[in-house]
């Protein structure tokens, strides 16, 4: 396909916006009814939610203002996304899965005036968080048909109604409001949305450290445009003009965000799905794009790979997958070099790349006419990357953030003095110019369904336990999170029953305060001491983490292959 109309730089509601008098009738999403059906919603339906969401936005927002977004996909999230974006503000998702614990800090952290919520689980935990969301000052429903009440009732300890509805909004009263203002003056839309800078922040994502609290990464829309025009540079051989993609990645992430964005560049239709349905939906959908994590591509390579001969194995391919799939794009944590070569031998490359969230996010990705699958690939066009001394992946290039929100010790701690941004993980270039990631300098796990969990933020809840010495979660590239637990012998039961129990009560207690990605399925009780003469504790007592992985491996991933729920395995000596 010819990009060439595609590169120009500019904010994401415009792409929507400025083919629409082509497009207005073509269908931009499929929503699911529930009953098996799909309801249409056109490129001009979804500019007219855009306009009058934005218009309202604009009676609350002022330019580089913040709102946030706590709900699951939908169409309106993606209206609601745009709609900040055009009335120059800087739109904040939060992840769905989030505790109200969470929720209160994203949304207090950035200073967000505007809060859009669906679904009566994630309304309570609004509710449940409510003094610490002081400065909100509106909240709008993405559902008109939201019991607000029969939510109030069922909470714990929730602020009064009459509070709760002074500052509630529906999403029909809030398009209404906007359709007025657009009434009164035709222009104003187009004028703000046409005004608003490319230097000043879009998206500010909240990315989990190591340890402490999450931290807030802005993003112009000079960083996240240069990363989406690589993007297009460097894929347009597998892309098309009004392809059809089966959508499930949370909008939330970048990675989807990203996914409905080049969708409104070039006029895809997408399918609307969640994690459980999307797979099944492939063989009727017969979509041409999906983008996916590692869990999906293996369970989409497992109903087929085992088939006795390759024409089964190709029969099954194209059945489970649909049989039309092009341009499949693999992120979150890396994807086992079998999956790939499975289906590169059924006609299928499956894309990968590097990248982080203060990069807004690809620094690197292996091209359909040049991939090597040991590789993350190649920079893009845009980027310039080197390594330290250490090996350490050093990046520069206008997609690199310009620093942490409301944090200059941090935004200082991972950029060199000549200003490469330090992105914590060890590289090698191949021969042939290719990216390898070796290892990872920081600590966090990127479990196989892409969710990024710091370890230490779930250790330390154990930390001031008399009865636990040590708890070290593991699950780097996994579906869940296990963890190994070292007791105090002195203040723990010698029964053994009565130690599994004890540690059982103490991680569900500590679950209760994560979100479910983040939880602990299963541990095991692990005898052999953590000591500094064994190097699994520094001198200053600090785990050695990537030691105490290689020396306990075993036992840790006995955890994946135990079948139980939840619970011990059996203590480990060694």
């Amino acid at each position: 396909m010819d990009v060439t109309p595609f590169l120009d730089l500019k904010i994401a509601p415009r792409a929507v916006f400025d083919a629409l008098d082509e497009r207005k009738d073509h269908v931009r999403f499929m929503v699911p009814t529930g009953t098996g059906e799909w309801t249409k919603v056109t490129f001009g339906q979804f500019a007219d939610q855009i306009r009058e969401l934005a218009l309202f936005a604009g009676t609350i927002l002022k330019p580089g203002d913040r709102a946030a977004i706590f709900a699951p996909n939908r169409v309106e999230w993606a209206s609601a996304a745009l709609a900040i974006q055009a009335a120059a503000g800087v739109m904040v998702p939060v992840y769905p899965a989030s505790t109200p614990e969470q929720l209160s800090y994203v949304v207090a952290h950035s200073d967000a005036k505007l809060l859009f919520v669906d679904t009566p689980a994630l309304l309570g935990r609004v509710l449940d968080a409510w003094p610490n969301l002081s400065a909100v000052e509106k909240i709008v429903l993405l559902d008109d048909g939201l019991d607000v009440a029969r939510v109030h009732a069922k909470a714990t300890n929730p602020p009064a109604l009459e509070e709760i509805q002074k500052k509630l909004v529906t999403i029909g009263a809030a398009r209404k409001r906007g359709a007025d203002l657009h009434a009164k003056d035709p222009a104003a839309f187009t004028t703000k949305m046409h005004g608003v800078s490319l230097k000043q922040p879009g998206v500010m994502l909240y990315t989990s450290g190591t340890s402490g609290n999450p931290k807030g990464v802005p993003l112009t829309h000079e960083n996240v445009g240069h990363n989406g025009l690589d993007w297009i540079k460097v894929l347009a051989p597998l892309l098309e003009l009004r392809q059809t993609d089966v959508l499930w990645l949370p909008m939330s992430h970048i990675f989807g965000f990203g996914e409905m964005c080049i969708g409104n560049t070039l006029a895809w239709t997408t399918y609307l799905s969640d994690p459980a349905s999307c797979l099944g939906q492939l063989a009727t959908l017969k979509p041409q794009v999906f983008f996916s994590v590692p869990s999906h591509w293996e369970k989409l390579a497992i109903q087929a790979m085992h088939e006795p001969t390759p024409e089964a194995r190709l029969a099954k391919f194209a059945a489970a997958t649909g049989g039309s799939l092009k341009f499949c794009l693999s992120g979150g944590a890396g994807l086992k070099r079998e999956v790939k070569d499975f289906f590169y031998s059924c006609g299928v490359t499956i894309i990968e790349g590097y990248g982080l969230t203060e990069t807004s996010p690809t620094l690197t990705m292996n091209r359909p006419d040049a991939f090597r699958f040991d590789s993350v690939g190649k920079p893009f066009p845009s980027v310039e990357l080197k390594l330290a001394e250490d090996g350490e992946i050093l990046a520069k290039g206008p997609n690199v953030f310009g620093g942490y929100h409301k944090d200059p010790e941090a935004t200082k701690a991972c950029f060199t003095d000549d200003g490469w941004f330090m992105t914590g993980d060890v590289g090698r270039f191949t021969d042939d110019g290719f990216l390898q990631i070796i290892d990872r300098k920081k600590d966090i796990l990127v479990t196989a369904g892409g969710k990024n969990v710091p370890p230490a933020n779930i250790e330390m809840r154990f930390r001031d336990d008399p009865v636990i010495a040590h708890v070290v979660v593991y699950g780097e590239g996994k579906k869940f999170l296990v963890a190994g637990v070292w007791l105090n012998d002195a203040a723990a039961p010698k029964d053994e029953a009565a130690r599994v129990a004890m540690v059982q009560d103490k991680i569900d207690a500590a679950n209760k305060s994560l979100a479910s990605y983040e939880s602990i399925k299963k541990f095991a009780i692990i005898d052999a001491p953590l000591t500094v003469e064994s190097e699994l504790l520094t001198p200053s007592l600090k785990i050695r983490r990537k030691k105490i992985y290689e020396r306990f491996k075993d036992t840790f991933e006995a955890l994946y292959e135990d079948t139980r729920d939840k619970g011990a395995a059996p203590t480990a000596s060694a």
